[in-house]
């Protein structure tokens, strides 16, 4: 049976591998999928890998208040109420010392992954359904610290802080809030992170992480999608206020 029949999801960052491999592992259970991300030439891409009557594809800020206002009424036209929402969108911005860390940069990263997840679940909620779910993609980041890393490791600590506040407010709704946690993944956004850390650290950062991780390799995108397919679906349906790792045994 399918575990979101006639559903509708909304997944922010959905040109990025994570939204693309979580979409379609929506759809692939029977759901209806709005994909929201900046670049609407590879929202379409994306697009094209899910059946046509099922898929909506919104350009978006997801920082930016009447853009997030803009994609919720547009999935809630196309396909009605919401059931689950996935605040994935994510950037990481820089690896510097606090003295040379760009201000700019650390906004920008808050902006859309505090504000962008925030400013989701503002205007989702109104319309989400009863007994809905959302997830937010925290990190393994969410529960450590390295040096340089302000930005975004400031950012992913407070999404929990958020899906916290929101799971206990949800609550009465039947809507349970969690955070998944994937540790390194092998993709576009990654390689970006570990180059970062590379030019920072003056090592190679892929080994770095991968000897950091119990399992000693990167995760894949389709298996950070099945922990979120989890959380969204009712097989998780006395999980609220949680943070489900997919890291490899990273943060043990």
């Amino acid at each position: 049976m399918a575990r979101l029949k006639d559903g509708t999801c909304i997944v922010t960052g959905g040109a990025g591998s994570l939204g693309r491999a979580a979409a379609r592992r929506f759809a692939e259970e029977g759901a209806k999928v709005v994909l929201v991300d900046l670049d609407r030439d590879a929202l379409e891409e994306v697009g094209k890998d899910l059946p046509a009557d099922r898929v909506a594809v919104v350009a978006a800020d997801v920082s930016k208040a009447e853009d997030a206002r803009r994609y919720v009424a547009a999935a809630v036209e196309r396909f009605g109420p919401v059931d689950v929402l996935f605040s994935n969108a994510g950037n990481f911005g820089v690896v510097r010392p606090v003295q040379d860390f760009p201000e700019d940069v650390f906004d920008a990263v808050l902006a859309v992954h505090v504000r962008g997840a925030f400013l989701a679940a503002k205007y989702a909620v109104p319309h989400m359904r009863d007994g809905g779910s959302i997830v937010i993609t925290s990190s393994v980041a969410g529960l450590r610290g390295d040096a340089g890393v302000h930005a975004y490791i400031a950012a992913k600590h407070a999404q929990v802080g958020l899906m916290r506040c929101l799971a206990k407010e949800l609550a009465p709704r039947r809507i349970r809030v969690n955070t998944v946690h994937p540790g390194p993944i092998g993709n576009h956004f990654q390689r970006a992170v570990e180059d970062g850390l590379s030019l920072a650290l003056g090592v190679d950062g892929t080994a770095f992480f991968d000897a950091m991780i119990p399992l000693a390799r990167h995760g894949t995108p389709e298996e950070v999608a099945e922990a979120v397919l989890f959380l969204a679906s009712d097989r998780s349906s006395f999980t609220t206020g949680t943070m489900l790792m997919v890291d490899g045994g990273m943060s043990v």
